[in-house]
């Protein structure tokens, strides 16, 4: 009876200790949370000072207008080929160090970018676009970092959260655009990226604050887990990247071409930049949400609402050119981005272990920015040959692709 009674007793204090370390665990993974979030807020503010005027500026320094879209490609151009190097860079170094790394690349990305447009040089505009691409490498990972810490149930709310992050980025971006615009007169949109300067700055010094561990290494030729070729032919994997592939190219295809063709259409770049405002707060407001509604309904259903926004986009941008079709469509775009991609960001991590999580992620990105690379490209090509329709009917092979990959996963798990 004694020894009984000890043994109940040892249960307890373990389920205790058990307890106290997932408490610990949340409390240092919500600490963490709060830092992301803010580098998302401030640092991702740039992002959206490039959507709204990587065009414009283009426009106005490029002598072939049909390139006027090239700055914005050659940022997610140059972070498709970041994403492998710094995930391995911040599995040997660690998350701060790497994205430490990303925001000196921003702020370097800013100066070179005023300055072009001070001088009138393309060719410069375009190497700050090409720095601009190396800091969205980095930030990309800001949603992985988000599940580094904290318990397997904390980690799709602390993933959601830090999208939230991007909601204030939404508000200041634009504002930046419209307030710092024209103040240098003689070079338009330079004062804009005079402050991208400063908010990397801000944004470092935010970051010195996170507190994430480096991956464990094992000892011996298996310390970083299985082959990378085997965790990419489980079908989780496949249909979480082709899932991330599809929602993040078809977001940024459209989003891309957006200024340009709301100018063309007789409207401002203050209509733009407002627009694109609105759809930046659709991609990012759910995610205060997002996490709970995927531990409520699963990972593919919140994956397949995504996927059926984002054709919902298609389908309203069809139908007129008026505002108001902008702003619906545009913010239609944004949600199906945020369920599709938190969706799918939230099924890969259950398809890799610590140890292999560099690997997995810079192979995923790399894929991912792979796609929306060839989307941003064709974005102004296809706006400039064959009009705003043809954008919106070159999502529908790759959005068809994805919902057919969640529909096998849904029926092989079944």
């Amino acid at each position: 009876m004694s020894e009984a009674r000890a043994e109940a007793g040892d249960g307890a204090n373990a389920a205790a200790a058990a307890v106290d370390a997932d408490r610990e665990s949340n409390r240092v993974a919500k600490r963490n949370v709060a830092v992301l979030v803010f580098a998302q807020a401030v640092l991702g503010s740039q992002l959206a000072v490039s959507i709204i005027l990587g065009g414009l500026a283009g426009a106005l320094l490029a002598e072939n207008k049909s390139l006027a879209t090239l700055p914005i490609s050659l940022v997610v151009l140059v972070s498709m080929f970041t994403a492998p190097a710094a995930s391995l860079f911040m599995g040997r170094f660690g998350r701060r160090a790497g994205f430490l790394l990303g925001a000196a690349a921003g702020g370097i990305g800013g100066a070179l970018c005023a300055r072009a447009l001070v001088v009138g040089s393309f060719g410069l505009f375009l190497a700050g676009a090409a720095f601009t691409g190396v800091y969205q490498g980095t930030q990309n990972f800001y949603r992985f970092a988000a599940a580094d810490t904290g318990t397997d149930s904390f980690k799709p709310q602390a993933i959601s959260w830090v999208f939230a992050g991007g909601l204030l980025s939404a508000l200041i971006g634009p504002e930046i655009v419209r307030l710092t615009s024209d103040t240098l007169g003689a070079a338009p949109y330079a004062g804009a990226y005079i402050v991208v300067v400063v908010l990397n700055v801000v944004g470092a010094l935010g970051l010195m604050f996170l507190d994430i561990p480096r991956p464990p290494r094992a000892l011996g030729t298996h310390g970083s887990g299985r082959p990378l070729a085997v965790i990419a032919r489980q079908p989780v994997f496949i249909v979480a990247a082709l899932c991330a592939m599809v929602g993040f190219a078809s977001m940024n295809l459209v989003m891309t071409s957006t200024p340009l063709a709301m100018v063309g259409h007789g409207f401002t770049s203050d209509h733009a930049a407002d627009v694109v405002r609105w759809h930046i707060v659709a991609m990012f407001a759910p995610s205060f949400v997002t996490g709970s509604i995927i531990v409520r309904f699963g990972r593919l259903p919140v994956i397949a609402v995504g996927l059926a926004l984002l054709g919902a986009c298609g389908a309203v941008a069809l139908a007129g050119v008026d505002l108001h079709h902008f702003y619906v469509a545009l913010i239609a775009l944004g949600i199906g981005w945020n369920f599709s991609f938190i969706g799918a960001t939230s099924l890969l991590g259950t398809v890799h272990t610590k140890a292999e999580q560099a690997k997995v992620q810079g192979l995923n990105d790399f894929l991912v920015f792979g796609l929306v690379s060839a989307g941003s490209f064709s974005s102004g090509a296809l706006l400039d040959a064959f009009g705003w329709d043809a954008v919106q009917y070159a999502m529908v092979p790759a959005l068809i692709a994805a919902a057919l990959g969640v529909g096998w996963l849904a029926v092989a798990r079944r």
